[in-house]
């Protein structure tokens, strides 16, 4: 049997999703907004339950921020699902730009060098940013003024880019960031 040091915690749930509903919102008045989107006035919370419950709406606390708290009638379900949706949708048109690496050598032939910016090119245009890198092995490291030469050349190549993090040296390998101008 599995056993566990001291008490089970729940995931604290984010205050900004979750609405109180009903005889969840403990404020004596709130302003009430009904179902059309038209402003009742500021209502006694009382007043503004025994409304929903005659239009057979629920009480959703919807900026509790506010002074008073402005509440609306609404039908939860569906307004729950609409936060959903909604939420969904701003997740998709976020994009996150990744980072594509491009791994150079020191002794790297010609083609190899073109075929790999041709690579880098194909991913500024998909908007990712570009991280090159060289790494050095063994007698090799003693050439990185050599390296970093190689990579500002490949850099320079690059159309319309701006250079994130210039040339930089950890231990054996050298690198830098571009990104696609915008």
């Amino acid at each position: 049997m599995l056993r566990t040091k001291g008490k089970r915690r729940r995931p604290v749930e984010d205050p900004k999703k979750t609405f109180r509903v009903n005889m969840q919102i403990r404020v004596p008045e709130v302003r009430v907004i009904d179902e059309n989107g038209e402003q009742l006035g500021v209502l006694k919370l009382s007043q503004a339950l025994t409304v929903a419950e005659e239009r057979g709406y629920d009480l959703v606390e919807v900026f509790p921020l506010a002074v008073p708290p402005v509440c609306k009638l609404l039908e939860l379900g569906k307004f729950l699902y609409q936060q959903a949706k909604k939420n969904q949708e701003q997740k998709s048109k976020t994009k996150a730009a990744e980072t594509k690496g491009i791994r150079l050598s020191l002794k790297i032939g010609q083609h190899d060098f073109d075929f790999r910016l041709e690579q880098a090119k194909k991913f500024l245009q998909q908007g990712h940013k570009v991280k090159v890198e060289i790494i050095l092995k063994g007698r090799e490291k003693q050439y990185g003024q050599q390296a970093g030469d190689k990579i500002q050349s490949f850099i320079v190549q690059l159309p319309e880019v701006i250079v994130e993090q210039p040339v930089k040296r950890q231990g054996g390998q050298l690198f830098a960031l571009v990104a696609p101008k915008k």
